[in-house]
């Protein structure tokens, strides 16, 4: 009788069948594109009222550079929305990613002043960690369930 084991490759195998694979995590388009369909999240960088997340730079009366991440932008809470520090918001982005309810056909939109800011691709970095590790578990229970047994 043929043993069915757990192995590396195969939970790798079964990972990039999800979009969450080794080959996924090393290009970050690929990673971008994963994580985006999986959450039903697209970007536009035309403003809009409607998104359902905004992230965009504003000047403070004194010429200063602010961030302003928020779930409406007609009600902006000073303490909450607005960032001195755009290193800040991967963390907000990221939260909002990991807890939309967006799907293929209707996405959650998150409007950005920039699709190339490094912020984006920290919090699709730190999603896509987040995602990874959950569908590893998945994935090796699924495997579990097929009759396969885990490496000693």
């Amino acid at each position: 009788m043929d043993n069915k084991v757990i192995t590396d490759e195969l939970i790798n195998e079964r990972l990039e069948a999800k979009g969450f694979g080794e080959k996924q995590s090393e290009d970050e388009s690929l990673a971008r594109e994963s994580v985006l369909n999986h959450f039903g999240v697209k970007f536009t960088t035309g403003f809009n009222n409607n998104a359902e997340f905004s992230i965009y730079e504003e000047s403070t009366a004194d010429g200063y550079s602010v961030w302003v991440a928020t779930h409406d932008v007609r009600n902006i809470s000073i303490c909450e929305d607005v960032h001195y520090y755009d290193t800040d918001l991967a963390d907000r982005l990221a939260e909002f990613i990991q807890n939309s309810n967006g799907d293929e056909d209707f996405p959650e939109y998150v409007y950005v002043d920039d699709d190339g800011a490094d912020f984006i691709d920290y919090a699709i970095e730190q999603v896509f960690a987040y995602q990874s590790e959950r569908l590893e578990e998945e994935v090796i229970n699924e495997l579990i369930d097929e009759g396969y047994e885990e490496q000693d």
